[in-house]
């Protein structure tokens, strides 16, 4: 929820309100009780994060980096094993059965 500045064009009073985006506009002023409270058009304010959990991943320690590698490394899956036509000499050529057979 936005935070508005207000002011009343009767006694000068300036105040901040903290209201939801959906409520609509003070109009009457706190300190001297007439109508004539203006929502002012501010700058606004940067958005600041509090509490835990913001970019949790994005500020990971290096331990935690290196546990994670060391993790990834164990368990990645052996090479396969070789085929037979990989394990065929490089002079050796096997040709592919052509011949039909009768239906």
């Amino acid at each position: 929820m936005p935070t508005y500045e207000y002011l009343c064009e009767n006694c000068g009073y300036e105040f901040e309100r903290f209201q939801s985006i959906t409520a609509g506009p003070l109009r009457k002023c706190l300190r001297c009780n007439r109508r004539a409270l203006k929502r002012l058009v501010g700058t606004g304010a940067g958005v600041i994060f509090k509490g835990s959990g913001f970019y949790e991943t994005d500020y990971r320690s290096e331990s935690y980096k290196k546990a994670e590698e060391k993790e990834k490394n164990s368990t990645e899956t052996p090479k396969e094993k070789t085929t037979k036509s990989e394990e065929s000499s490089p002079g050796e050529k096997t040709e592919p059965d052509t011949k039909k057979k009768p239906a």
